[in-house]
């Protein structure tokens, strides 16, 4: 695809890359004719299966073999950061959760996940103000994972910068054992039982694992359970129920938090100040109960509903903001929700159209208290009150094949997101308040099929992003009141993209993107565990995403996703006690990122298959290079870029029916001292959450069938 350079240079950013992007790029070219099968089928982008080829918008998805092998399955960085656009941080700190970005859009979360929308098995993970837990997701018994990325993610609702989707593997004809232990550095203890199997007309997958680590710094100790459960049955041929049950169990998880430049100069593995003193921790335990039912009406017509239930119970102990004593945070929360989603496959006129219509309703509900901690123990009780979100959303969906070469797809969801906060503690009830946030969001879309190896696509969307409940939890002095002064950001999104397959195994994708937003939701301050935020004038992203994948020869195998993103404020405001200018970066996004990867394995690929065997040797390096991080809105602190390099090697073996499979990573193979993530706009400047030096990974896996 080729684009005239004056109309793209003035509207999106420069697409000259880097000698290594171009050198993997040409590589990938040259490699075509015996390349590995990317025939992938991915649901994100219309809410149906579909070739991931044909589907009109940016998505990646990443299979099974590809989590296995990325290593011991307790973070999601470890598999996703092959996705260009797609910025998945490991904090080290397991008491906030990954640093997940996706085109900027979730860089400034102090904690957890927010801006992208979760789902796992079609049940939300999460919440109605656009707050999540990729912890939620069970790895181990992940069967593929889709991240969707642009102006269609706009039609999953509020806070859908990207979407990423988790489905669990389905059962198996034959039953199956698996059990898998990993060690490493650091104190890394992983271990993972599994049964999946069919019994009749049920399926059942039941997984269950345990991590712990010590951390590689202090205070970052860690432990966690997670089970995760999926029974699918048909009542009749036509109608298909799934029920999915998981648990996560995390009954410490210490907070080491960011460091000081100076802190970061002396030794990055110390915590952070008074978080030993005063015990900043963090324990967890997540329940939810899922179903969906999907029923056929005919070939052509089909209706599923989702039903869910979850409850979180979470305490967290912060160094809080007077100077001799800590503070505690606690929530109980329950949520729940349902959604009814209608497909047909139809004709207008001579016009093939499919399209898909549903109504989502989805509800939080949780008491929330806090207090004053002395020596990471409750001494008093500052704060109760009651807090809920919820969404009722309506959206239609469709695409339409106009002619052999042309596609069109169109869409409008229409949302609505409230907020109420009881307070309980005050008895003039000061800390109470109301908010709600109506959106209308179309996406427009056009797809030329050039032939059958290029398809080239030009996409719009509005969207909208709420404020999540934590960030309007604190007035703008950081007390626990409900700031009702946060408006919820709009968003306008441009996209053109290419998707090339030059032979039935090679794909090569290339996406540029342009987004300007108002009300950018940014942190005002963040001290003590606690974040204050405002509204911006209004920002713009502009970038490229590339990615590839071939074989060179019919052992080597080489990966590539690279991406840039110019993410700055369009106009100057004031943040707390400092100006930010025009043309400033927006922190904690890398300025670029890139993934690559070249694997060797003895067993020759099939130019027929669209999996490599698992069976006998294989060995690969990943380079990982990552640009300057600014960590605070007006750029005067920054991290600067980085480029690792993790070295692995595997080997399986036949055992009767099954198989053994012993795994060997060592990540950050030079050593390379830097700083993994950022917390944004940290009031005591302890921006800085640095990456472990040189460590190892060694795990076993052993499956094999039973009953036959």
């Amino acid at each position: 695809m080729r684009y005239p350079g004056t109309r793209i240079n003035s509207f999106f950013p420069s697409l000259h890359a880097s000698p290594a992007v171009a050198m993997a790029t040409a590589l990938m070219c040259q490699g075509v004719l015996n390349a590995q099968t990317l025939d992938d089928v991915v649901v994100s982008a219309s809410r149906a299966e579909q070739r991931s080829f044909d589907a009109p918008a940016a998505v990646q998805s990443i299979d099974r073999q590809t989590i296995e092998n990325a290593g011991p399955q307790v973070n999601l960085s470890e598999s996703l950061n092959r996705v260009p656009g797609l910025t998945i941080l490991n904090r080290q700190n397991y008491a906030q959760d990954l640093q997940v970005s996706i085109r900027g859009f979730g860089a400034r979360s102090a904690f957890g996940i927010r801006g992208i929308r979760l789902l796992v098995d079609g049940i939300p993970a999460t919440t109605p103000d656009g707050q999540g837990q990729g912890s939620s997701i069970s790895l181990t018994s992940t069967d593929r994972i889709e991240v969707l990325r642009g102006p269609l993610a706009q039609l999953y609702g509020n806070s859908a910068g990207g979407v990423i989707q988790a489905f669990t593997r389905d059962a198996p004809a034959i039953p199956e054992l698996g059990a898998q232990t990993y060690t490493g550095s650091y104190g890394l203890r992983r271990s993972d039982l599994q049964y999946a199997g069919q019994v009749g007309d049920y399926g059942l997958v039941a997984d269950y694992s345990t991590f712990d680590s010590s951390g590689f710094r202090d205070n970052s100790k860690t432990e966690r359970k997670q089970f995760n459960g999926k029974l699918s049955f048909g009542p009749s041929e036509k109608t298909r129920i799934n029920v999915v049950f998981n648990q996560f169990d995390m009954p410490l998880a210490q907070d080491p938090l960011g460091l000081t430049a100076a802190q970061l100069a002396a030794n990055p593995a110390q915590a952070g100040s008074n978080a030993v003193s005063r015990g900043v921790r963090k324990t967890v335990l997540q329940n939810q109960l899922g179903s969906s039912l999907t029923h056929s009406i005919d070939p052509d017509r089909s209706l599923t509903v989702r039903l869910y239930y979850g409850t979180r119970d979470n305490l967290q102990y912060q160094t809080g903001l007077a100077a001799s004593s800590g503070a505690w945070v606690g929530l109980n929360r329950v949520y729940y929700g349902t959604g009814l989603q209608y497909n047909e496959k139809a004709r207008v006129g001579n016009t093939p159209v499919m399209w898909v219509a549903g109504y989502e309703f989805d509800r939080s509900n949780e008491n929330r208290q806090g207090g004053v901690a002395a020596l990471g123990s409750k001494t008093s009780t500052t704060r109760d009150e009651n807090n809920r979100a919820d969404n009722s959303d309506i959206f239609v969906q469709a695409t339409a094949l106009v002619s052999e070469k042309i596609s069109l797809v169109a869409g409008m969801r229409f949302s609505t997101v409230r907020f109420r906060s009881e307070d309980h503690y005050l008895s003039d009830g000061n800390g109470s308040g109301s908010m709600a946030f109506h959106s209308s969001n179309p996406v427009l879309g056009l797809t030329y099929h050039a032939s059958d190896s290029l398809n080239l696509y030009a996409n719009y969307g509005k969207g909208f992003e709420s404020p999540t409940l934590a960030e309007v939890a604190y007035s703008g002095a950081g007390t626990p009141a409900f700031n009702t002064s946060l408006n919820a950001s709009k968003s306008q999104h441009y996209e053109l993209g290419s998707k090339w397959a030059p032979s039935p195994q090679s794909r090569v994708d290339l996406t540029v993107f342009r987004i300007a937003s108002t009300d950018e939701i940014v942190v005002a301050s963040s001290n003590g565990g606690n974040s204050t935020y405002k509204n911006a004038p209004g920002t713009t992203r502009t970038g490229w995403e590339l990615s590839g994948s071939t074989l060179l020869t019919p052992h080597v195998q080489v990966t590539l996703a690279a991406s840039r993103t110019d993410a700055s404020f369009s106009q100057t405001f004031t943040s707390s006690a400092s100006t930010v200018t025009a043309g400033s970066k927006l922190p904690g996004i890398p300025q670029s990122f890139l993934f690559s990867e070249l694997l060797w394995h003895a067993q020759k690929m099939d130019a027929a298959s669209k999996k490599r065997s698992s069976m006998g040797t294989q060995a690969g390096l990943e380079l990982t290079s990552a640009g300057r991080l600014y960590a605070n809105d007006s750029n005067t602190a920054s991290a600067d870029g980085y480029t690792t390099l993790n070295a692995k090697l595997s080997h399986g073996w036949a055992v009767g029916k099954g198989s053994l499979t012993a795994y060997a990573r060592i990540d950050n193979l030079t050593g390379k001292r830097y700083v993994g993530s950022v917390i944004v706009n940290q009031a005591s400047s302890q921006f800085y959450e640095p990456a472990p030096g040189r460590n190892y990974t060694l795990g076993l896996r052993l499956v094999f069938p039973y009953g036959t």
